[in-house]
């Protein structure tokens, strides 16, 4: 049946912000969507939070709303737009519970719209878990023992009728939030309190463990008309306990024997088909691997996260088939637009295994709990595809970015048989790597395999790796070996590294032997039909499918996995790269392996190689494809990191030059520049011991910024305020050395200002400025950031577009900058400068409505900005205000300290738009999930250097209505203003301690500053993971409370909730305003 006629205009909900369990998959997701309902003929309208994606620039909904994503503001865009119906399977958990709540409050109903895709009963069937378990019950489908429970006491009773261990999850959440296993009443009593909470409904499931299967998933796809097919299953290598999101996973299934296959593949189309869904949807199995027992652990009725993963290993758009589906077509009726013959009923089959292997924090959250579980960890993921499990598992590490080319980590070799041997039974992010090391030292695969559970034919896999380590060891380089090694996906700077030789002689050796790559198409059907788009991966195999053409081509680099400090904007960039090379008529060639993502989509390029971002294998396709040059300047540092390298090799970079982006990147090289051009920047010193340290600090004078010289987002930044405080730091956080130099810096706690530019070399624009709400000290990427500034004076804003234009020119940028200037005593400082595109371009581009990366891209293959059409300079500022707020993923991360500084610490970042500033910033905050209590009582517990501040703030409280709270120095200053305060103790003060008043829901903000000196801090410490688990706002800068308080200010005598479209704010606005 074709599409549903009456259907005239549709809206999409987004996911919001990247956290940790929910990333840019359904970024993805939502693009696809959007644009295939668009191909259709529909008007689309688009509500989502987040400003650093694809998914909500103005080209890919007629009407995009960049608003927070609660029932309030979504209600008011359905009264606004009236669109005839609503899609919520893309938007993840998130989308997924707005659309429950729009259809149970009555908007949908009231405004006559309909829920496309999977009906209120499918999706309750589903998520709901007891109706969930009816179902299951009613196919004869076997789930684990399991029941529900509102409180504590029905959590023991199951307890001790089952036993331990037992998995707690709490009821419509994601990644696993608030959940985890449990071994003793200890553990049940803390998880199930923490997971009543978490829930939105105040349900907990809880059920039979069956850690150490097999866990298995499938996605599926059905329509109106009952057509079901699999798209491609999945088998984690992690066994059942471990998040899928932070399994390593392979596709398809490599251990399942037929039978197994069938059984699994026969339960999904019967469950798919009892619920009624329409469109995509993820099921997710425990296989017993002595018996053919299973278990159906989780059914999600939408597309997944591993949806993603399924349609770039396959070639299968699964969220455009779902789109199309939901507006009434059918399976047979689609086309597949990537063979662009076969229609969309046909299974995909594989000629190629593929492996997907997740990206932690744990660099950046050092001292995190690494154990996997249930809850997920990862922020974002890598897939590499080749023709053997060895070779794709070896390209998934080097695609990491954790600094490995190999599955070796050097610093397990230094541990003895004993201690190596328990590293085996714990599971962590470390446990491949712990049992590859296992394997040299002749521990068996059976022993391992005992420990781990981990299915004997993945271990074997790994002997294979170890094995032909030991045997170029040995043997030495020979054809055989060689061409063996290139196939099980060793690096030439790993062959090198085991025969003795320099990466750039086995380079040259495996030319002269003709040991070279051959790149293969994947086309969904194992090469039956010939596929239409031209999608990548390098494998050492005979046929070469890659014909390159004579068009002028220009290759963009990719950004790899979205980690801590370099997120989804990066991805952006990428894909404005590609496409303004389409524009001017070049052939674009991308390269990443990020799944998740727009830039790996199968059109998003000309032609897309899905291949780690390491010299080597960027150089292999160099060498095939012959581009005219390469574009660093949008994959973030990833890209920048291999232009040094492929410049050696001979390679051309697209727009500023190499040297320039080291003349901006040396420290030393840099102050010489910012000498010559007369720019001051804060007075530093580069320290290669502790003494000096102190000597340096001394002579700038404190508080100094200590950080080692080498870093990305931050890294083991610290601000001190004495000579203590800096040995401790030299002592504990760095190894200063003369390879390893630590920079001091004296700190100038000014206002933070940010600005990105465009230069063509000659002229330069920048499109606009932005000021952090955070005085400096806090990483930008942790910062409130407001369009146009709102406090700066036109003298101050003046010598920023000075300074900016005159380094811009210096360093010969052709393409983008990023500037950060402090402001300090009505002077302004440079701190750093980033000859690349940077995490504000996304967020400037949608409100200035600046394409900055495509004039970027134009400016780096030598048009000029005049050409185009630009005024140099500063251009005007916009009539409204934007304000991006940064979003953390705390819950998710136990064990890590909240208060902000130099590290970076957010995983994505939402904002907010209006013609009042505080509306932009209560829709900002809204949109972080900050709950931003109406009244009730705030809690202050500040250091000795912000209690004078504290106590403006807290008149300020009081005056709104607000009792206050506060520990025993900051109530005896509050008190001498004439304020009513409570006195609460200090954790270890026992009685009616914080933290007991935290649970117990008695207060419901706190503002807390660091006190310094780490042994201190342990109180504050506790204080700030309590308000963490119990989901009250915790604020630890004062800017931040100054500008909560302007918000809780107009909460007050405002209307609150006030919608308009991106395309109104930037074509000149709404008339009520």
């Amino acid at each position: 049946m074709p599409k549903k006629e009456y259907l005239k205009r549709v809206m999409v909900i987004g996911s919001g912000p990247i956290v940790i369990g929910q990333a840019a998959e359904f970024d993805y997701a939502g693009t696809q969507a959007c644009r295939a309902l668009k191909e259709e003929g529909l008007e689309v309208v688009l509500v989502n939070s987040n400003p650093a994606t694809i998914m909500t620039d103005a080209n890919v909904a007629d009407r995009v709303y960049i608003e927070p994503l609660t029932a309030e503001f979504l209600a008011e865009v359905i009264e606004k737009e009236r669109p005839d119906g609503l899609l919520p399977t893309l938007g993840g958990q998130v989308g997924l519970n707005l659309a429950v709540k729009l259809a149970e409050s009555g908007v949908l109903e009231k405004f006559n719209v309909e829920l496309l895709g999977t009906s209120l009963k499918a999706i309750k069937k589903a998520e709901d878990r007891e109706l969930f378990k009816e179902t299951m019950q009613f196919l004869n489908q076997p789930i684990p023992e399991s029941t529900i429970v509102e409180d504590l006491d029905a959590a023991r009773e199951f307890a001790n009728e089952i036993g331990y261990p037992l998995i707690v999850r709490p009821a419509y959440t994601l990644g696993g939030t608030g959940g985890g296993i449990v071994h003793n009443d200890d553990e049940l009593d803390e998880t199930v309190v923490k997971g009543l909470k978490y829930s939105l409904i105040g349900q907990v499931l809880i059920e039979r463990s069956v850690a150490g299967w097999k866990e298995i998933e499938y996605e599926v796809m059905r329509d109106a008309n009952d057509n079901c097919i699999t798209v491609c299953n999945m088998e984690n290598i992690d066994p059942v306990g471990v998040h899928t999101g932070d399994s390593i996973v392979v596709a398809p299934s490599q251990t399942l024997t037929d039978a197994e296959y069938q059984m699994l593949r026969t339960a999904s189309l019967d469950i798919i088909r009892e619920l009624g869904i329409e469109g995509g949807c993820n099921a997710q199995y425990a296989l017993d691997p002595k018996s053919r027992r299973y278990y159906v652990i989780e059914v999600n009725p939408r597309v997944s996260r591993s949806s993603a993963l399924a349609s770039k290993a396959t070639g299968y758009p699964i969220a455009k088939v779902a789109s199309k589906i939901a507006i009434g077509y059918t399976l047979d009726e689609i086309t597949n637009a990537v063979t662009g013959k076969t229609k969309a009923c046909f299974e995909p089959s594989l000629d190629y295994v593929v492996v997907k292997f997740p990206r932690w924090p744990f660099d950046k959250f050092v001292l995190a709990d690494r154990t996997l579980g249930t809850q997920m960890k990862a922020t974002g993921e890598v897939m590499s595809i080749d023709r053997t499990l060895e070779g794709a598992l070896l390209k998934a590490i080097r695609s990491l970015e954790i600094g490995l080319n190999h599955l070796e980590l050097p610093d397990l070799a230094k541990l003895d048989d004993a201690v190596l041997r328990k590293k085996l039974h714990a599971i962590d992010d470390e446990r491949l790597f712990v049992i590859a090391e296992a394997l040299r030292r002749g521990v068996t695969v059976e022993e391992i395999h005992g420990i781990t559970k981990i299915d004997i034919f993945f271990l074997e896999k790994m002997r294979n790796i170890v094995s032909m380590e030991a045997r170029l060891r040995t043997d030495g380089l020979n054809k055989a070996n060689l061409l063996q090694a290139k196939k099980w996906g060793f690096t030439d700077r790993t062959i090198g590294r085991l025969t003795g030789k320099e990466e750039l002689a086995i380079r040259e050796e495996r030319k002269t032997l003709g040991i070279l790559p051959t790149h293969k198409m994947v086309d969904t059907c194992a090469a039956e039909f010939e596929a239409a788009t031209p999608y990548y991966y390098s494998a050492y195999a005979q046929e070469d499918e890659v014909v390159p053409s004579d068009r002028r081509k220009v290759m963009v680099l990719g950004s790899g996995p979205i980690r801590i400090g370099q997120g989804v904007e990066f991805d952006y960039c990428s894909v404005h790269s590609a496409w303004a090379l389409r524009e001017m008529g070049l052939e674009s060639l991308i390269v990443n392996n990020n799944p998740e993502t727009v830039s790996t989509d199968f059109d998003t390029s000309d032609r897309l190689y899905f291949e780690p971002l390491t010299p080597e294998d960027v150089l292999n396709i160099i060498d095939k494809e012959k581009p005219e040059g390469i574009i660093v300047q949008f994959g973030g540092q990833t890209a920048i990191n291999l232009a040094g390298p492929l410049a050696k090799a001979g390679v051309k970079v697209l727009g500023t030059s190499v040297d320039d982006i080291d003349r901006a990147e040396d420290r030393e090289r840099f102050d010489a520049l910012l000498e010559e051009l007369n720019i001051p920047r804060p007075k530093g010193e580069t320290v290669t011991n502790g003494e000096d340290a102190v000597t340096a600090a001394n002579s700038l004078g404190y508080p100094v910024v200590v950080r080692p010289s080498y870093v990305l987002g931050g890294r083991a930044m610290e601000i001190v305020y004495n000579e203590a405080e800096l040995r401790d730091y030299m002592g504990r956080a760095v190894k200063a050395s003369p390879e390893h130099p630590v920079l001091v810096d004296r700190y100038m706690q000014g206002k933070e200002v940010e600005v990105d530019a465009i230069s063509d070399g000659v002229d330069v624009v920048i499109p606009g400025i932005m000021e952090h709400v955070e005085r400096a000290g806090v990483h930008s990427g942790d910062s409130i950031a407001v369009y146009p500034p709102q406090t700066l004076e036109q003298r101050t804003m003046d010598t920023i577009v000075d300074y900016t234009q005159r380094m811009a020119k210096s360093l010969k940028v052709k393409g983008l900058l990023n500037i950060q200037y402090v402001v300090f005593e009505g002077e302004v400082y440079v701190i750093e400068v980033n000859p690349r595109s940077s995490r504000t371009v996304p967020f400037l581009s949608k409100v200035t409505s600046v394409p900055m990366v495509n004039v970027a891209t134009r400016c780096a293959l030598g048009h000029t900005l005049k050409e185009m059409g630009y005024t140099p300079g500063l251009l005007p500022f916009k009539p409204y205000i934007a304000v991006k707020a940064p979003v953390f993923s705390f819950g998710k991360m136990q064990q890590v300290d909240i208060s902000l500084g130099p590290e970076m610490k957010s995983t994505g970042e939402v904002m907010g738009i209006d013609y009042h500033y505080a509306r932009a910033l209560y829709k900002a905050l809204v949109a972080a999930g900050m709950n931003i209590p109406a009244h009730g009582s705030v809690l202050f517990t500040v250091a000795d250097k912000d209690k004078e501040e504290a106590g403006q703030m807290a008149l300020k409280f009081a005056a709104l209505g607000y009792k206050l709270l506060a520990t025993e120095g900051t109530a005896k200053h509050l008190r001498s203003l004439g304020l009513e305060v409570e006195l609460v103790q200090k954790v270890h003060q026992r009685k009616d301690d914080i933290i007991r008043l935290v649970k117990t829901g008695g207060i419901h903000l706190v503002v807390n500053t660091l006190t310094q000196g780490r042994e201190m801090e342990r109180d504050g410490y506790r204080i700030r993971r309590a308000t963490v688990e119990h989901g009250i706002p915790c604020l630890t800068s004062m800017d931040t409370v100054r500008e909560v308080l302007e918000v809780m200010r107009f909460m007050r005598d405002r209307r609150l909730v006030y919608v308009l479209a991106l395309q109104d704010y930037v074509g000149g606005g709404d008339a009520l305003a």
